[in-house]
């Protein structure tokens, strides 16, 4: 036994080996030296300083082993956060928001209440993207009042919140179907979500009174919130759907070939809807005006990202994997931002876009100059900009140590990466 300043240290020869294994790829020759075999007995102050030697030595390994433990967790921790789900975190709540919808859009009338439910029965239903985004940004905005004590009362006006924000998820997606109901209709569409569309199972006319019926009943729950900011917001909305597709009928030919005009349109039939939902969630919360527009910012960016990528699909996917036909854009005459992109580096595009795509051979030749181009490369790299915007609202946020805010917030940031990745 080794008596070292008062402390009873029991420094075995294989202790020290170890110690001499464990350091041996850390340590200086020098430093080595103080891990030998012990071969023969010293004196009181030479084991005093070699065990205080080490100690020393352990506790510099500890911490070095300590730091790269944390530094294995972080690298654990960074790809569960890479794994994160945003459609899981909120799974509970999008079957009470699927059950609360198909309540809400029961009719009188047998037909109208087929047509109303047609895509909100169950199996058609899509992935609920909307509403997914409208209760994950519902919590990352959630920076509750501080109280002394929780109380009941605390719990329960928490839980009004999140019912009149469910409420505006409810809302935009009635407004969402509405449109393509409206959509289908005018575009002449045969199939939705990988089945027939409405318009074609049920005829144009009950499709457009579905559409008006859903718009109605988005009315009533809206003026239930009895918020007159927020009903302001969702129906501007309206207005911009109404317009957004104006603009995409009514064209001019230099409007046509306008990317600014094609972002302004896209905006309004398909950005305005999520960021303005966005910003009610926000404002319903009694959030700032800067907060409220980060929260914009971020639905308008992923909006038009995601209009972006499904233009790219409808070059570069199929019937079956988008759920309805490829190439109907431009089919229809719908100019789009692969063409604007491919027109710019080939300029004689122009003349085949002026002279319309009712012939086939038009629509092959567009292809074929979009095919030389980099036209879908760049309105990837588009997307990709917009996605990035997206996540750098989210970034912005103020500040909070709350676990399930940071993990809607990482959520949030994720949706960006699948909305710019996805492949239908």
């Amino acid at each position: 036994m080794l008596f070292v300043r008062g402390l009873t240290t029991r420094v075995t020869r294989a202790g020290c080996n170890r110690y001499r294994w464990a350091c041996s790829s850390l340590l200086g020759n020098g430093q080595r030296q103080l891990l030998q075999p012990c071969t023969q007995f010293r004196s009181h102050d030479h084991y005093s300083q070699e065990v205080l030697g080490c100690r020393v030595i352990y506790s510099w390994v500890s911490s070095a082993i300590n730091s790269i433990g944390q530094q294995s967790q972080l690298q654990e921790t960074y790809v569960v956060e890479e794994q994160l789900d945003p459609f899981s975190l909120v799974a509970d709540e999008l079957s009470i928001l699927a059950n609360s919808l198909r309540s809400m859009v029961i009719a009188k009338v047998p037909k109208l209440a087929s047509a109303a439910e047609y895509f909100f029965k169950m199996g058609v239903e899509g992935k609920r993207f909307r509403p997914t985004v409208l209760l994950l940004m519902a919590t990352a905005l959630n920076v509750p009042m501080p109280r002394p004590v929780p109380d009941a009362a605390g719990d329960t006006l928490s839980m009004e919140l999140r019912s009149r924000q469910r409420c505006i998820a409810e809302i935009t997606e009635m407004i969402h179907v509405a449109s393509i109901l409206h959509d289908d209709v005018l575009d002449d569409a045969d199939t939705r979500r990988g089945i027939g569309s409405l318009n074609f199972v049920m005829g144009n006319k009950l499709a457009v009174l579905a559409g008006d019926f859903l718009l109605s009943r988005a009315c009533v729950a809206l003026a239930s919130l009895k918020n007159t900011e927020v009903v302001s917001l969702l129906a501007t909305v309206v207005e911009h759907l109404v317009t957004g597709e104006t603009m995409q009928m009514t064209t001019s030919s230099d409007q046509r070939c306008s990317m600014e005009y094609y972002m302004q349109k896209t905006y309004y039939k398909t950005a305005s809807l999520i960021s303005n939902s966005c910003k009610a969630i926000a404002l319903l919360a009694g959030q700032t005006a800067e907060v409220s527009m980060l929260a914009y910012d971020y639905g308008k960016n992923l909006g038009l990202a995601f209009q972006l990528i499904d233009d790219v699909l409808d070059f570069t996917g199929t019937s079956s994997s988008l759920g309805k036909g490829s190439l109907s854009d431009i089919r229809h005459g719908i100019i789009t931002a692969p063409i604007l992109f491919a027109m710019e580096e080939f300029p004689e595009l122009r003349a085949i876009v002026d002279q319309g795509f009712d012939n086939s051979a038009n629509v092959d030749r567009a292809l074929e100059y979009l095919g030389k181009s980099h036209g879908i490369e760049r309105t990837r790299e588009l997307a990709a900009k917009h996605a990035n915007l997206a996540s750098a609202a989210i970034d912005s946020l103020p500040e909070n140590d709350d676990r399930d805010v940071q993990k809607s917030r990482r959520a949030l940031v994720e949706l960006t990466h699948r909305v710019i990745t996805r492949t239908k």
